[in-house]
């Protein structure tokens, strides 16, 4: 038997039976745990400790883990900003909301992982959705070419952000900045590029940098690529050809007698 696809948005929310406790403090205090210690450390007993109401009250509001998890990803969505591009230009407007999901990303850093795990469709989701296709459709993409646009501005942001997040945790376990890290890595690169000149020098610039510093540039980098290449699509598409008009039905040969006609 086929299995049908279950989520916290497609069921019908229940009435909460004690006052003392909401579906948006439940929310708030996962997020809670799940931005100071990760996904791992999330459970329903845990929440509902650290609620002080017991875990049955939880289920009362979430039918289990995945749900909650729903809840909250809505809500870090929610943080997605992406202003009006009647109010702006398509690329300001897209070049925001690349920097809004980056800090949103450093916020709650377990999001990484957690993001394409389920479906988007709660209601910040839709909301960012739809301005970012609106955003597109202003730009002048059309049709399928506005949702490729729009998951290729979230692939390079996640994509780029990412490593970011697993160097900051590197960091925090070594109880070091990232420069201190930086420089504590040194020498293990120098060996592994020993065989490689060119790699070596390129790797001792980067040891004067701030390392913070030069992420951020990398990230505006390539987010100004990103949003020429797209420019540079727009900018090269050209209109769809007329369609041909219906031939006559003439006999055969016509064609032929006219063209030689004309030619004459």
């Amino acid at each position: 038997m086929e299995q049908q696809f279950s989520s916290v948005w497609t069921r019908e929310r229940r009435t909460a039976k004690s006052p003392t406790l909401s579906r948006t403090q439940i929310v708030r205090t996962a997020m809670e745990l799940l931005d100071a210690e990760g996904l791992d450390a999330l459970s329903m007993r845990r929440l509902g400790a650290k609620l002080g109401s017991g875990t049955t009250s939880v289920y009362w509001h979430v039918a289990n883990k995945d749900e909650l998890l729903e809840l909250v990803l809505d809500e870090v969505y929610g943080e997605f900003d992406i202003p009006d591009v009647r109010e702006t230009t398509w690329r300001n407007a897209a070049s925001s909301f690349a920097y809004s999901i980056r800090q949103a990303l450093f916020t709650h850093p377990w999001v990484i992982s957690y993001i394409g795990t389920t479906p988007a469709i709660g209601p910040n989701a839709m909301r960012m959705m739809s301005r970012l296709v609106a955003t597109f459709d202003h730009a002048g993409f059309r049709g399928l070419d506005q949702d490729h646009a729009a998951s290729t501005l979230l692939a390079y942001v996640l994509g780029v952000t990412a490593p970011e997040i697993s160097w900051r945790a590197m960091t925090a376990k070594a109880g070091l900045d990232s420069n201190e890290l930086n420089e504590a890595l040194q020498p293990v690169v120098e060996k592994a590029a020993a065989d490689y000149p060119e790699l070596a020098a390129r790797y001792a610039e980067y040891r004067c940098m701030d390392v913070d510093s030069a992420r951020a540039l990398n990230f505006e980098f390539g987010l100004t690529c990103l949003l020429d290449g797209l420019e540079a699509h727009l900018n090269r598409a050209t209109p769809p050809l007329a369609p041909l008009a219906p031939r006559s039905r003439s006999a055969p040969g016509a064609d032929i007698e006219e063209t030689g006609e004309s030619r004459r």
